[in-house]
């Protein structure tokens, strides 16, 4: 599929009517997240439940934190899996954040990329998912390369989150992460040494898609990196993580052409800021590889296309002639 796209993406009208549809589609999925965890649990189950003929869970679809439905509710949308849902919206924040700086936006109104950019975040931080909001945080630092003023913005909402008193539960969630002092957390250690003790037995090829061959191991890890060296090797690693560092090489060169040209801009550093954060994601959440999540590989598989596709129209937009000739000179 990034093969064909990268042949088949080669104007940059596409690209940005990609990144409109990206706008809408995820803004409209985090409004719903939004609407579905205001309403009572029980409403919202119901709402949720009468997506199983098309086959989406019939029942036990809310989730909370650790599972706990005396903690915190998180923000699910219309999917099933709320960390799933945190690394999407991220992925499409950091595509859209540069049209609120852009020469040209896609959207005439900017004010409009702003109020969508702040639903998806919100959507974002109510699901709790400490793994996305910290990928969330690594492709704005790549964009506030290029656009200075976001990094200000950025220092702003931290020193908010960090003495608002409705942000102070967020920030022990998050301390607690880091120190490892949450059950959730502590499971993810327990499930990183069980992976590294089954790379080191199968450490060249993995052990398949077919699960564990021993019985006291198990192949299921809570970070792509790990979970692809249990399936496919550490040569299987290390053929996908050269192939991604090709991808930021080649757009790195490209770096100075995109700016030189507004229309593409924005969108060059969006796709390669949502690659990006998808990179981050994958070090603590396995959707990304694991292939029961059909949708979520897909859109990192199209991320890599977009990225790709971006760097090389940038590249060759300094390659056209300056002053092309009429039509109507040419004949």
């Amino acid at each position: 599929m990034t093969f064909i796209l990268v042949d088949l993406l080669r104007e940059p009208q596409t690209l940005r009517r990609l990144v409109l549809m990206v706008l809408l589609a995820v803004g409209a999925q985090a409004l719903a997240a939004l609407v579905l965890y205001t309403l009572p649990d029980a409403l919202a189950e119901r709402t949720l439940v009468r997506l199983a003929r098309i086959g989406y869970p019939p029942g036990g679809v809310i989730r909370y934190i650790e599972d706990n439905p005396a903690l915190d509710e998180r923000a699910i949308g219309t999917w099933v899996d709320p960390n799933a849902l945190g690394g999407i919206l991220a992925i499409a924040a950091s595509m859209i954040t540069p049209q609120i700086f852009a020469r040209r936006p896609v959207l005439r109104w900017r004010w409009l990329a702003i109020a969508v950019a702040g639903i998806v975040t919100v959507a974002l931080v109510l699901t709790y998912s400490r793994a996305s909001m910290l990928a969330f945080a690594f492709g704005l630092l790549l964009i506030a390369a290029r656009y200075r003023k976001l990094l200000m913005v950025m220092i702003a909402g931290f020193v908010l989150l960090l003495f608002l008193p409705q942000t102070q539960a967020y920030i022990e969630r998050f301390a607690a992460g880091f120190m490892g002092a949450d059950l959730a957390t502590q499971m993810r250690i327990g499930e990183y040494t069980d992976a590294l003790r089954l790379i080191s037995r199968y450490p060249i090829n993995g052990v398949g898609f077919t699960g564990s061959p021993d019985i006291d191991i198990y192949t299921d890890a809570a970070s792509m990196y790990l979970i692809m060296a249990n399936q496919i090797g550490l040569v299987g690693l290390g053929i996908f993580t050269t192939t991604i560092l090709s991808v930021f090489i080649y757009g790195l060169r490209a770096w100075q052409q995109a700016h030189a040209n507004p229309e593409i801009d924005a969108i060059y550093l969006g796709y390669h800021a949502a690659l990006l954060t998808a990179m981050v994601n994958g070090g603590f959440d396995l959707y990304f590889f694991r292939l029961d999540f059909q949708a979520s590989i897909t859109l990192f598989w199209l991320l890599v296309a977009l990225a790709l596709a971006s760097a090389r129209l940038a590249r060759e937009s300094t390659l056209a002639p300056a002053n092309p000739p009429l039509l109507n000179e040419v004949r």
